[in-house]
């Protein structure tokens, strides 16, 4: 019925299993761990794309969540309305909600066909009892160098309890089997503080102003719940799936810290960017602004400039030929002076020049007929 993810899934732990069988051994339990391990690094490359569009997807929705709380308590009673306008606000801001789940969603069928698959290494359901001669892409020496692969004496196809078929495999009878705890629990132990890390360190990354109760019992859920059932109901799954669980979650928490440092990165550049091109608009230290301020009129300068006979008007004055007058007088006195000597004290007063009025006759304030 699943074949078509069952197929991919055992090729690329058929193809892990050649590499390391070559170093290790066929039937070696390091071969097998390992390549299980580099499956779920094969998987989880695929998915990176995918899971750096979910972190930005997930740094819009944060950015405009004020946004989406005004929608909300502006359509509250409206919800179809509402439901309009979110998706209105999420394509103008270019997010996808779907996208964030994407990730998540296509680790579940991966998760179910290594555990059918790991499952159908021990199990016949053809000719139940009988030895199986392939699995998938396994022949059957590779079937028979999965049952005969042991770590510290345990199978890999081993869990602490077996009865559930949709989960434990192998060929143990049900029941609790105490001989697979000392390498079960251990490794239920780390997934599950591993499990507890991942979510913690992205519900850090959430904006606290886009927190509704829905994601705070969300957080609450991905951050104390998963981690607890993975350290309960690990005790169903077998060793070698323990072992994928957690590789996966390993995976995720590294890859969590690189994306985000890379993020955060782009997000201080760009706005370095934004800081620097605003310095730039603006004027530099110690120069004026050239502008005016708002509702100033903006000042003419007057210039002076030389009239028509070479004389000089007085800038502001209403009667510039009254001052060009004088200034001629005053030159021209200046040249008589200069040209003609004094020689008696008649002649330096100025009553024997013709045209000029004594001091006399200006002191005594006669007027001149």
């Amino acid at each position: 019925m699943l074949d078509f993810i069952y197929y991919p899934v055992s090729f690329i732990l058929w193809c892990w299993h050649w590499v390391f069988g070559q170093v290790f051994g066929e039937a070696n339990a390091v071969a097998w761990i390992l390549a299980i391990i580099f499956l779920t690094f094969t998987v989880r490359g695929i998915m990176f794309k995918p899971f750096v569009n979910q972190v930005r997807s997930m740094k819009k929705m944060q950015d405009f969540a004020p946004e989406m709380k005004k929608v909300q308590k502006k359509y509250a009673n409206d919800r179809q309305r509402q439901a309009m306008e979110m998706q209105k606000l999420q394509k103008e801001h270019g997010v996808n909600p779907l996208g964030s789940c994407l990730p998540m969603l296509l680790q579940i069928p991966v998760f179910i066909g290594l555990n059918h698959v790991l499952r159908m290494f021990t199990i016949n359901p053809v000719h139940p009892g009988q030895v199986k001669t392939e699995n998938y892409f396994f022949s059957q020496s590779g079937v028979e160098s999965y049952v005969n692969a042991k770590l510290f004496g345990v199978n890999l196809g081993d869990a602490i309890y077996t009865g559930v078929d949709m989960v434990s495999g192998g060929n143990a009878p049900s029941g609790f089997h105490w001989g697979v705890a000392p390498v079960a629990i251990p490794l239920m132990i780390v997934a599950s503080i591993a499990t507890h890390l991942t979510a913690r360190h992205s519900v850090q990354r959430q904006n606290p102003e886009s927190a509704t109760p829905q994601t705070a019992m969300m957080n609450k859920l991905t951050m104390y719940i998963f981690p607890l059932g993975v350290l309960v109901f690990g005790a169903l799954f077998p060793v070698g799936l323990l072992f994928y669980w957690l590789a996966n979650n390993g995976w995720t928490l590294m890859q969590q810290r690189l994306v985000y440092t890379k993020i955060d990165k782009e997000e201080e550049a760009r706005k370095e960017a934004e800081k620097e091109k605003r310095a730039n608009l603006g004027p530099k230290p110690g120069q004026k602004p050239t502008a005016p301020r708002p509702g100033q009129k903006p000042v003419q300068q007057k210039k002076n400039k030389p009239s028509s006979a070479g004389q000089v008007k007085k800038a502001g004055s209403p009667h510039g030929f009254a001052q060009t007058g004088s200034a001629t007088a005053e030159k021209k006195d200046t040249t008589n002076a200069s040209a003609e000597p004094s020689t008696n004290g008649s002649k330096e007063s100025g009553a024997d020049t013709p045209g000029l009025i004594s001091d006399s006759t200006k002191k005594s304030g006669r007027k001149r007929r």
